[in-house]
């Protein structure tokens, strides 16, 4: 071994750079709540000059620290920005775990240890979600890849199909799903090659769910259109407003015209764990698939990904390939994950979920949902008192969506860009019929109505010392 090769392995010099690095985040997760700046914006020109004008190396402890610097405090109880959970550190300690050890899961004798791990945490969603033992699962690396595997399962249980083996034909297929839908939906629908008539977007009602009474007409339009509707795409929540389509209405018209029913989880999946908010997902029990981001509500790092089964055995007629230098034979068995996952070299993303499982228990997931879906309806009852903000809707979930009154969208993203550029307070916007909206997603359970208070008196100087004239 050469000396820098030796120097990179030595033990004592990871054991010195280890114990900095989690004395360096310990430090912050301590000081975090007293931060002035949530995200210490700087505009992507300026990053890409500071960084790239470093011309000497800088040592790992530093280059920590700075990075960590510069990053947005997603653990700050001002970040309510992206639907990204401050991760529990036990989690991000399974992460670094996981990636020291470099065991991959798409045989069992790479993952002998992860395979296991991940089969037990897909049996307890599973459980959580209404299904029988029938279901199972797999895991993957998030939302995107989720819903597209289950699509692609979905497209594989077409009688005669032969897409995997023949391509595309002459069949014109399609599905259809709700217009307030993840765009990774779309994205997916389109890497399959269903195009802009392949995607039919079902209107939603004033409270932005899916137009269940609208699925018949559409449904009949596209069958005169030579459409083969294969899914139905209900979400729970939508990714802007957090809210949740009818699933019961949504399966029993899957299921009366033999439609596969999938259900984008990704965000409010999480509510399963809840006795308080499970209602919210009445009717999931009825999908084929469901989509689950445990890296969104359920305290895990992303990226991961859980993708369910009604029927544990269409998991494995979505990818049909021989790999004979990794598997002896075709079977269906749970033990070698690459059969039923885009990833060959896969790490153990269920670690990270499961150490934290066997640490805290069930109850650690239940509360973090409690606390921030209650926080969401404190937060709406403030933006109601306030004389100069308005609601979108009531939330469901963790997600609001307010705006200053009688103000133009232009006027919005100003407003925002001040937010951005101050530092103390995180979070994005959305458009939503046309109207700009201020949205929070609320993830962190630190964050208490003492900050989403200071937030409002901090929104609403911003819109006094702006534009006076409408405040």
């Amino acid at each position: 071994m050469s000396l820098l090769l030796d120097q990179a392995f030595d033990a004592e010099t990871f054991r010195k750079q280890g114990l900095q690095l989690v004395n360096d985040l310990a430090d912050y997760l301590s000081d975090v709540k007293n931060l002035d700046k949530t995200i210490p914006y700087q505009k992507p020109e300026e990053s890409l000059t500071y960084w790239s004008t470093k011309k000497e190396p800088m040592p790992f402890n530093a280059l920590m620290r700075t990075i960590l610097n510069k990053s947005t405090k997603l653990h700050s109880p001002k970040y309510m920005g992206h639907q990204v959970v401050p991760p529990v550190p036990v989690a991000a300690l399974a992460g670094f775990f996981t990636e020291f050890i470099n065991n991959g899961m798409a045989v069992y004798e790479m993952g002998m240890a992860f395979n296991p791990i991940e089969k037990i945490v897909c049996d307890l969603l599973c459980e959580k979600s209404g299904y029988t033992n029938e279901s199972s699962g797999l895991l993957t690396s998030g939302g995107t890849l989720g819903n597209l595997t289950a699509l692609l399962t979905a497209r594989a249980k077409i009688p005669q199909n032969e897409i995997w083996n023949k391509g595309l034909g002459q069949e014109k297929l399609a599905i259809m799903v709700s217009e307030e839908a993840h765009y990774c939906v779309d994205r997916a629908a389109r890497i399959m090659g269903l195009g802009d008539s392949g995607i039919i977007k079902i209107p939603v009602n004033e409270d932005y769910t899916l137009n269940h009474e609208l699925l018949e007409s559409y449904l009949t339009k596209a069958n005169q259109d030579g459409l083969t509707i294969f899914a139905l795409i209900g979400s729970a929540a939508s990714t802007s407003t957090g809210s949740h389509d009818d699933l019961i209405k949504l399966g029993e018209f899957a299921a009366k015209n033999n439609i596969w029913f999938h259900v984008d989880a990704a965000h409010g999946g999480g509510a399963i764990f809840s006795k308080k908010y499970k209602h919210l997902l009445k009717g999931l029990e009825l999908a084929d698939s469901i989509v689950i981001d445990l890296h969104k509500m359920l305290l895990t790092p992303a990226l991961a990904t859980a993708v369910l089964y009604k029927n544990g055995s269409d998991s494995y007629e979505t990818f049909h390939q021989k790999a004979q230098y990794l598997w002896d034979n075709a079977d269906q068995d749970w033990f070698n994950s690459g059969k039923r996952t885009f990833e060959c070299t896969k790490f153990g993303i269920g670690i990270k979920f499961y150490a934290i499982w066997q640490e805290y228990g069930e109850r650690i997931f239940e509360e973090n949902i409690d606390h921030l879906y209650d926080l969401a309806k404190s937060f709406s009852s403030l933006i109601k008192e306030s004389k100069l903000l308005e609601l979108a809707l009531e939330p469901s979930s963790n997600i609001v969506n307010f705006r200053p009154k009688n103000f133009s969208n232009e006027q919005v993203l100003k407003i925002r860009e001040e937010l951005i550029n101050d530092g103390e307070f995180y979070l994005v916007s959305t458009v939503l019929r046309s109207e700009t909206y201020l949205r929070t997603s609320l993830m962190n359970t630190s964050t208490t109505v003492d900050e989403l208070k200071t937030l409002v008196l901090k929104i609403e100087k911003i819109c006094i010392t702006l534009f006076p004239e409408l405040a």
